[in-house]
This record gives C-alpha cells, structure tokens and sequence, in this order.
C-alpha cells in the first residue's frame, strides 16, 4: 500500500467532530496545522482528487499526520491559533511577527512619566500606545506632542536632574517649559502628560474643550498672562489635529481587509478613525494554500490575536467566513471587549471594503513584474478550465465575412500571454456559396491541423489552448475539424455578452466557465478576442481593397487615377456595377464610361451613348 492510501484509509476512519490536524513530513517536522469542522471529510480530501499546484506540493510531503479533537469550533479556533505561533509551519500563511511594530509607553508610577519608544507592549501597568508604522515616525509623534504641550523632549530624568543643570536650547526657543528649573510642578506636569494621553487616546476634540474653558475662565479672573500661554497651547494642538488623525492608526473605530491573490498575495488593513483613513497595513506573501475565505480567516486571526495590543470597533472582511461567531469572539478575548466582524453589502462601509481591496492590489501590482502577473493569470486559467498542460501557446480564431462573399478567418497566438504577430495565420474560406460560419470555422480549423499534419514548419508547434470566436456549436465545431485529424487539444468558445464583451469560456459539451470574477483572466481572453477579430476585419479590408483593383484595373481605359475618381465618387465596385451610362459620364470621358459599363453588362449589345 502506498503512502497516500495509507494515509486516506487512516484519515477515513477519523470522527465527524471538529478539530485540529497536523501534517507531518519524513521527519517528523510540522509542515501545516488547519482547522475542520468535520475530521473526517476535511482531512481525507487531501488525500484524493486534484489539488492547486501549491497543496499538491504539500501533500506529496506529508508523511503522516495527528489530531486532536475539539470540543467546539471555537476550541479548535484557538488550539490551531497556538500550534501554529508555536511550530509556524512552513505551508502556514504566517504573517511576520517580527517587525518590531514601535508602541509609545507612559509609565504612570513615575512622579514625572515620559513618553518612551519601545518595541513591544508589555504587562507592567503602564499605557502603551500604538504599534506605529515605524520608529522613526513613532519618534516624531514623541516630539511634535511634546512641542504643543512644552513637555520635555530631552534626556534629562526628573525629578533626578531638577536643578542641576541649566536649562538646555529647547527652553530658550520656547519648546519646552524648563521642567528642570525649580519653579516647575509635579501636579503641573503630570496634567500635561494627561493631556498628552489624550491626544495619543485620538480625544484631542475632548482635549481642546478642556483648554478653551480654562482660558476663558483665566480671561474672566484677569490673568492675562495664563489665558495667553493657554491660547498659545490650544493653538498648537489644534494645528496637531490633521496629524494627529494620521498617527493614531491603532484607534482607529474601524478596519477594512483587503486580500489580493496574485504572482505574489497581499493582505491589507485600512484604518478609519470618523469615516477618516488613518493609516494602512500591508503583508506581501507567497500564494496560500488555503482558498480566499479560509485564507482572510486565517490572516485577519494572526493580524489581531498575534501583532496587535490595540482594536477597533468593528473589523469589515471583503468575504464571509465560517468561523465568523468564533473569530469574533477569539479577538473579543484578546481586546478584553466585543470586537464586531461584519460583511458589508452596500453603503459606505462597501465602499471602505472597495478601497481596502484596490490597495491590496495596487500592491501585487507594485510588487511583481508584468512576467509574473501574465505567469499567475495562466495559472489560474489551467485551473479554471482543467487543462492537463500550462496554457503557454494560445491559438484563436475568428470568422469575418461580406455578405456571402469575401469570407475569410484568422488565426492570432498568444505566448507567455503576449501576441507573437510573427505566427499569425490568415485563410480564406474557400467553395461556400452563401455564409456560414460553421462551416467556415471548421475550414479554418481544419486546414490549420492539415498543414501541421503534412509537416508544414509554419504551423508547429500545436496550441496548448484552442479559442473560438463563438459559442458552444462553434468550439464543437473547432473540435470535429480538429478530430478528423487525429489532434487532441482543448477547445473553448468565447462568449460575449449584449455588450460584446467576453464573458464567459465555453466546453464543446456546453459546460460553461465563468471568467468576469479573475480581472486578470477576463482582461487575458477579452484582449485575445479583440485581438482575433481585429485580425480578421483587417485582413477582409485588405482583400476588398485588392479586389477593388484587380477588378477595375482590367477594363481598358481606367488606370489608377480614373480608379480613384470611381471609387471616391460610387463608394464601392458594386455602385459602380449598378450604375448606368449617364452616371458614368459623370466622372469618366465618354470612352471610359462606355467602356466600364460594357465590362459589367457584357449582355447587352447596345454601346454606350
């Protein structure tokens, strides 16, 4: 017995219960930890049926695997949440942990509390504020609030350095109040480091309410001079109040997720603080296993239960999820209050969920070459149509006709998802005497193959995929011509819609793919068509064109310059076969007039007046 039978019959006999399982390689190592609902059925599809390129690669390491049963859903929520901080299995999606996200710390034991940069939020009674984009920034946002507040911004501790040193240049540009002088005040100080709170708290409106109503009530005493420096304060925090908006990402009352599967896969978050973006979060990764629900499940868990020490109101997902109750109540857990997930359909909310996702995508965009963008759209579009090869050679065909006359089909290639003009192919459909595009579609077709089957280098090597301009009649149509040959690729039709624009893939059995969900997949197939019957128009144009002059060249007397006038002035050689010798006359001497009316109407034995 193999070791995928041995390890289906061993995942067949698991219970129906929910849980935690745990691959193993050769060695023992956890290489993935997932989460089911059900043991038994999630567990065995590994072992059966085809998988993405990515989970088949996992499976074909998977040595052996555990499990431990859950008593809930939300039990198996958190014990896969631990096992995978603890082992972070290479198959996991594992968001990096390690960045050193900076936090603001007050220690408010100290007499004299200070606004401090740390790395990482500790559980010693003090306030953190934060993470932040970086330290930089973070130190910044230190500096500015100590500015509006003359706080101090210097390495001097109190109330050790009070008095000891003169004051230092930031006092005498009016920075900082000289907490090192006597005079200062404890009281006074430990109020303005409150109010620094406030504003890192994102409550600078509650703040600046504050203020007004002292200065009034110290203009009202007479105390001028209070009343001045406290206008000067309430003005410079005012000035913090668009920057501060931009700074406090971690309060903001909302989060929007984005997710972009791509070349490469981002996971977005966008803070808003009242309706306001306050800042962004973005995580660049390789494909998940895992498909895009399961997979913003996963992300939005670590993102709030691992990286973070602060939470929002609300978090809005671009998908519903099945572990939505248990993922809201594992981060409820962690913030230490209700944390609501919601699914946005409409509205205001939609719109942050729209934004969330284009900034996702922007960020494959940024971050792949156009190469790996094309190589993911191929991809995915073996996946979707279940074609056994990657689809590097695309072939299509289009039908463009005049009537029942001028019949004519093209033929465009598409490599690595890029037009190789140098291998299109151009045929007139030959021995139809009214139109008919099946039938001109199988000629087409047909004489495509035959010239590969007589060995002609022109047309080798054979597509990987076969398009056709049309529906499910027309790729059955495509796929006898080819047949009757011998030649076995897979043929789809590309289907419009009443707007003429491609739609969907059709199987000659009629099994449709939809394609309008991948952007990148419905942009590839629309940009074929149009390319293939650009093509085809094209290449009837230039035949008319030809036409028009072999036929008129041959009448004794027109020349190119006398063609030009007939063409110019009757539009098309079939006005000017309908037209009669006074029409003629107009645009031709008399002896060039009669003779183009005797070559249309050899019938009749009366010249030319």
């Amino acid at each position: 017995m193999s070791t995928l039978e041995s390890l289906s019959e061993k995942a067949n006999k698991l219970p129906l219960l929910p849980g935690v399982y745990i691959m193993l390689d050769d060695r023992g190592e956890v290489i993935y930890v997932g989460k089911a609902k059900k043991l038994k059925n999630r567990v065995s599809s590994y072992f059966h049926g085809e998988h993405l390129p990515k989970v088949a690669a996992m499976v074909e390491k998977v040595a052996d695997f555990n499990v431990i049963v859950a008593a809930s859903e939300f039990e198996a929520l958190v014990l896969e949440n631990s096992l995978i901080k603890r082992h972070k299995p290479h198959y996991n999606i594992l968001l990096k942990d390690d960045k050193g996200y900076p936090f603001i710390r007050v220690d408010l034991k100290s007499e004299y509390p200070a606004m401090t940069l740390v790395s990482r939020h500790g559980k010693d009674g003090a306030r953190y504020f934060g993470p932040y984009g970086g330290r930089s920034q973070t130190r910044e946002i230190i500096s500015t609030i100590s500015k509006a507040l003359l706080l101090p911004d210097c390495s001097r501790k109190f109330p050790r350095d009070i008095g000891r040193e003169r004051p230092c240049l930031n006092y005498h540009m009016g920075s900082c109040a000289g907490w090192c002088l006597k005079d200062g005040s404890a009281e006074d100080y430990r109020n303005r480091m409150r109010q620094a709170m406030l504003i890192l708290d994102g409550k600078s409106g509650e703040l600046t309410a504050e203020l007004k109503s002292q200065m009034e009530q110290a203009a009202q005493e007479l105390r001028f001079e209070r009343a001045a420096e406290l206008r000067d304060r309430l003005r410079a925090i005012e000035g913090l109040a668009n920057k501060q908006r931009v700074i406090s990402t971690v309060f903001a009352d909302t989060d929007a997720v984005g997710f972009c599967r791509g070349a490469k896969s981002c996971f977005s978050v966008l803070h808003f603080l009242d309706g306001d973006l306050a800042g962004k979060d973005v995580e660049m990764m390789e494909e998940p296993l895992e498909e895009d629900a399961e997979a913003v499940s996963d992300l939005v868990r670590q993102y709030y239960t691992v990286q973070r020490s602060s939470w929002p109101k609300t978090v809005l997902l671009p998908c519903e999820i099945e572990d939505r109750e248990e993922l809201e109540r594992l981060i409820g857990e962690a913030a230490g209050r209700r944390v609501y997930i919601e699914v946005p359909k409409r509205g205001e909310r939609l719109r942050l969920i729209e934004s969330a996702a284009l900034n996702a995508r922007e960020e494959v965009q940024r971050r792949t070459t156009l190469a790996q963008r094309r190589s993911k759209t191929l991809e995915w579009l073996q996946r979707a149509l279940e074609l056994e090869r990657f689809p590097q050679r695309i072939e299509a065909f289009d039908i463009s006709n005049l009537g029942d006359t001028g019949i004519v089909a093209a033929m465009t290639v598409h490599v690595d998802g890029k037009p190789l003009k140098r291998d299109y192919r151009k045929f007139r459909i030959r021995d139809l005497e009214i139109r008919d595009d099946y039938a001109s579609m199988y000629q087409a077709v047909y004489r495509r193959f035959k010239h590969y089957v007589d060995g002609d280098e022109r047309f080798s090597p054979l597509p990987d995929l076969l398009l056709i301009d049309g529906g499910e009649t027309h790729a059955a149509t495509a796929l006898r011509a080819a047949g009757e040959l011998g030649i076995q690729v897979p043929i789809f039709g590309m289907v419009k819609d009443d707007r003429h624009r491609t739609r969907a893939l059709v199987a000659p059995d009629g099994r449709e793919i939809g394609i309008s969900g991948n952007q990148a997949v419905f942009a590839l197939v629309g940009n074929i068509q149009e390319e293939t019957h650009r093509s085809a128009i094209e290449y009837q144009r230039s035949l008319r064109k030809e036409s028009y002059g072999s036929v008129l060249d041959s009448i004794p007397g027109i020349g190119p310059k006398r063609r030009t006038e007939l063409l110019r002035h009757f539009k098309s050689v079939k006005a000017i076969r309908e037209a009669g010798p006074e029409e003629l006359g107009q645009v031709l001497p008399k002896d060039a007039a009669r003779n183009v009316y005797a070559y249309f109407h050899p019938e009749e034995e009366k010249p030319c007046e």
